[in-house]
């Protein structure tokens, strides 16, 4: 962690907001130090109490830099420049030249530090925030020790500065506060967030207006004591704002909620969908662990529970209309995330093909784009996967197999690939039969669930005799770990190669927003937003470890022991090709 940069979280609750406050203490005392040291010129003999108090202000802040160096990771060169500009100030403060440029110096520093990372418009409204209220600490401090009637007479006019200051805080409050994507929907004052961006963005506005009515007294500088309390707050407010998690986006009606929930110390997504009344999808990833129940406060709690073909566990909960907490639990413990199912009926999904309808949906919201769910994979064949059955069909004629074993479903996808594969197969001479046998090659189109029962069959079938000789193949969207996993290896019609950079790259994007879980065919679709249109190969997954090695072994430079790396379209398995491009 670099110098300054306020931690998010760090172990436990309670060392954590320890670290946090530690942070802004730190960062409190330096700008008060900054601040009083850029305006010290304005001012010619310095009381022996005010040079006690720089004294204290640079001896607090080198104290917590330090503290900061064994409480968290720290840039060391940023810690002892620190550490030694907020030492030298209180020295060099006898010179108000000297003192001047060190206190720009460790102003500069602050901006930098709490700025890493942020560039553009962001960097630009830190280093108004922290700059403005730095030099009304400056005046603030300078002042209880030194009455105005004796400050240097100057062109720089203390009482519209006050203004020109509270302006800038004004300004850059309302740019964090527009700029944060919250806009003013509920978030701004249902989370902490939203309640530190108001503190940001109002109380500037408070210093603003003290200091409009006191400026143009005989006491200049009156107005920075006034408001110093609402600057200091506003600022302490900026500081925390990095170690306040971004509250998530609102649910809307009809859209897919990718949301994250707590159970004791382990967080883990949740996918609802469709998120309309009436039956929804509640999905956890594997790696969310077992035993975890959904619904709705006061309303049935469902157990989530394995479905066939899809990985995870699912619940079924019932949503009212309108906004409601799903209740999320695991034994005892237990948890609420919001959602919004609207007051309108949407689209009818089968619940045999609700995973994968959702996983779908889980593409989309990956790639942030919130569509509200109208239409399901298996709600019609596309023309992409029609041509890759095509394709998957004369490629089976020329091995010429005494017949293709069909499977298929009742869904409108359903119906019109099987129907395609028979007019193929008919013209290719090739009889399609429901039967097994041992000189078949098994064809699936179904779903999700009805491939996972039609592969788990035939590896049994092919266990106790000899079955489906000439292979096992899927419709390209049964490219799904539990369904391929579910025998030693089997085929697909692609037209992408699992292992290009797109689709690894989406493989990963998807492990990495949904708890490792595998990427699916219709998520990569929508991840992507346009159809794939490219060539069409014959694809073999397989359960398979090329290269097995103990555990510890040694092993060639660049070469990939673990079978489980991120990327990978088939879990504890590998998928190439075995055709060329079929014309």
């Amino acid at each position: 962690m670099d110098h300054h940069v306020i931690p998010a979280s760090s172990g436990s609750a309670g060392v954590g907001i320890a670290l946090v406050l530690l942070r802004l203490g730190l960062l409190l005392a330096t700008a008060f130090l900054a601040g009083t040291g850029i305006l010290r010129p304005l001012v010619g003999e310095l009381p022996r109490r005010l040079r006690l108090t720089i004294a204290v202000l640079g001896g607090v802040s080198a104290a917590l830099a330090a503290v900061s160096a064994f409480a968290t990771d720290v840039n060391v060169i940023a810690l002892i420049v620190h550490l030694v500009l907020a030492l030298a100030i209180p020295v060099l403060i006898r010179w108000p030249s000297a003192g001047r440029w060190a206190s720009l110096a460790l102003a500069a520093l602050v901006v930098l530090e709490t700025s890493l990372g942020r560039t553009g418009v962001e960097f630009a409204i830190d280093t108004v925030y922290v700059a403005a209220a730095a030099l009304w600490f400056g005046v603030t401090v300078l002042s209880v020790w030194v009455p105005a009637e004796r400050w240097r007479q100057t062109n720089f006019r203390l009482g519209p500065l006050s203004l020109t200051l509270g302006g800038l805080l004004v300004v850059a409050g309302a740019v964090q506060l527009l700029s944060s994507g919250l806009g003013f929907d509920r978030r701004i004052y249902g989370s902490l967030f939203g309640v530190t961006l108001l503190v940001i963005a109002a109380l500037p506005v408070v210093a603003t207006v003290v200091a409009g009515f006191f400026f143009a007294g005989k006491d200049s500088t009156r107005a920075y004591r006034l408001g110093a309390a609402a600057v200091t707050v506003g600022f302490v407010a900026w500081s925390a704002l990095a170690a306040i998690p971004k509250p998530p986006e609102p649910p809307i009606p009809g859209v897919a909620l990718l949301s994250e929930a707590s159970i004791g110390d382990q967080r883990f997504p949740v996918l609802v969908s469709p998120q309309r009344p009436g039956k929804n999808l509640v999905h956890f990833p594997a790696s969310a662990g077992d035993e975890l129940s959904a619904g709705i406060e006061g309303g049935l709690i469902g157990k989530a529970i394995v479905r066939p073909g899809a990985e995870g566990t699912w619940a079924e909960v019932d949503l009212p209309n309108g906004r409601s907490d799903l209740i999320i639990s695991r034994g005892e413990e237990k948890t609420s995330i919001e959602v919004d199912a609207g007051d309108g009926q949407g689209h009818a999904i089968a619940d045999t093909d609700a995973p994968e309808c959702a996983s779908a949906a889980l593409g989309g919201l990956i790639a942030d784009r919130r569509e509200v769910l109208t239409s399901c994979p298996a709600d019609a064949l596309s023309g992409e996967d029609s041509g890759s059955l095509v394709k998957l069909v004369e490629f089976l004629a020329t091995r010429k197999p005494s017949a293709l074993t069909l499977v298929e479903d009742d869904s409108p996808r359903g119906v019109a690939a099987a129907k395609l594969v028979r007019e193929t197969a008919a013209r290719s001479g090739l009889p399609v039969q429901a039967e097994a046998g041992p000189n078949t090659a098994l064809v699936v189109v179904s779903g999700w669930a009805g491939g996972y029962t039609a592969m788990t069959r035939a590896a049994e079938s092919q266990r106790l005799k000899p079955t489906h000789q000439y292979g096992l193949y899927l419709a390209p969207w049964l490219l799904n770990g539990p369904i391929v996993n579910s025998v030693a290896s089997s085929s697909v019609p692609l037209r992408f190669d699992p292992r290009e950079q797109a689709a690894v790259s989406f493989a990963v994007a998807a492990g990495n927003a949904f708890g490792g879980e595998s990427p699916t065919l219709g998520g990569f679709r929508n991840w992507l937003g346009a159809p794939l249109n490219g060539d069409i190969q014959i694809f073999a997954a397989a359960q398979v470890n090329a290269m097995p090695m103990y555990p510890g072994e040694p092993h060639a430079v660049g070469m990939i022991a673990d079978r489980n790396y991120a990327g990978q379209w088939i879990p504890d398995g590998t998928i190439v090709p075995v055709s060329s491009v079929l014309r």
